[in-house]
Formats: structure tokens, sequence, C-alpha cells
């Protein structure tokens, strides 16, 4: 039950890092919630190193979503 929820909220995350990021993405379903997945671990390590962060309501999504952001930047970046 765990992997399914974790791939739903990667899911979110990944459109929700879609929208906040302008321009254009083709990425399909797979690709966005890979993104989200990815980028909430990604966020997890940066919160080891901002501890201001866990004192903000839903902070796991929103640092979930900073390391989503990155990852489709970087994605972009190696894209072109």
């Amino acid at each position: 039950m765990d992997l399914i929820w974790t791939i739903v909220i990667g899911f979110i995350v990944g459109l929700v890092a879609r929208f906040l990021l302008p321009g254009e993405d083709k990425l399909g379903f797979i690709l966005t919630t890979i993104c989200g997945i990815l980028g909430g671990f990604l966020g997890g390590y940066l919160a080891r190193y901002l501890p201001f962060l866990t004192q903000i309501p839903f902070s796991n999504f929103i640092t979930a979503t900073i390391g989503a952001i990155i990852l489709l930047v970087i994605l972009r970046i190696v894209r072109r």
C-alpha cells in the first residue's frame, strides 16, 4: 500500500512542479510520476541541510516539489 501512495503523491508533486515551472515539457504520465518521486527523495535530502523547513506545515510536500523543480531544470538542460 505504501508503494501505491508513493506513486500517487509522486504524480501529484510532479504535476505541481510542472505547473510552477512554466515552459514546454513533453513528459508523459510515467516521467511526471518518476520526476515527482525522485523530487521527493531529493527534497528529503535537502531538508536535512535546511532544518527550518521541518517547522513549516506540509514541509514534506514543499521540499518534494522543490526537488522535482530542480530535476525538471536539470532535465531541460540535458535535453538541449
